[in-house]
């Protein structure tokens, strides 16, 4: 395992060739910049902005290059505020190239829930998302273990089967 510091992600979509894949398994983040677009949803204000758009630039590059972008949420129904407001700004994602996808907790079989996110790159560079007590986001961790990679592939392959497309989601828990 290695420990990145600092912001790793353009490197590993510069470097990826073929498949990123996300598993995202908290009802919740503190991402520090997702703070205000949170608070103005849930007070019923209007969205201002993409809340991360050079995040959702990157996604596109990495589209752009043939590279697949995707990814499973797997959320707890009914959905938490974080959720609701995530749910809502979605199609900046999905605009960028992103394939997202949701299976509610529920449907998850207990051997098919990891205790952490991760990406996998081109189906043999796994990283987690490494979190501080309050869901705050720190570092990350890699590894190219081949029997770490093969559980993740496994993983993703089960929950993509039962995972629901974000049009199809999005319209079931909020009429649109």
């Amino acid at each position: 395992m290695l420990l990145r510091q600092g912001d790793p992600w353009p490197e590993f979509f510069r470097e990826c060739q073929r498949e990123a894949f996300h598993l995202e398994l908290r009802d919740s983040y503190a991402e520090p910049y997702e703070s205000e677009p949170l608070r103005r949803f849930l007070a019923g204000e209007p969205e201002l902005s993409d809340p991360s758009p050079e995040w959702r630039a990157m996604v596109r590059a990495t589209t752009r290059r043939g590279v697949t972008v995707s990814r499973v949420r797997v959320v707890t129904v009914p959905l938490t505020d974080y959720q609701r407001w995530l749910l809502s700004i979605t199609y900046h994602n999905v605009e960028a190239g992103d394939d997202i996808r949701y299976v509610p907790k529920h449907l998850v079989p207990a051997d098919d829930m990891p205790e952490d996110d991760w990406w996998l790159f081109d189906g043999r560079l796994v990283v987690f998302n490494v979190t501080d007590a309050h869901g705050k986001p720190t570092d990350s961790v890699s590894t190219t273990d081949p029997g770490i990679a093969a559980y993740c592939r496994g993983v993703k392959q089960r929950l993509w089967k039962l995972a629901m497309p974000y049009a199809e989601f999005n319209g079931a828990h909020t009429g649109r």
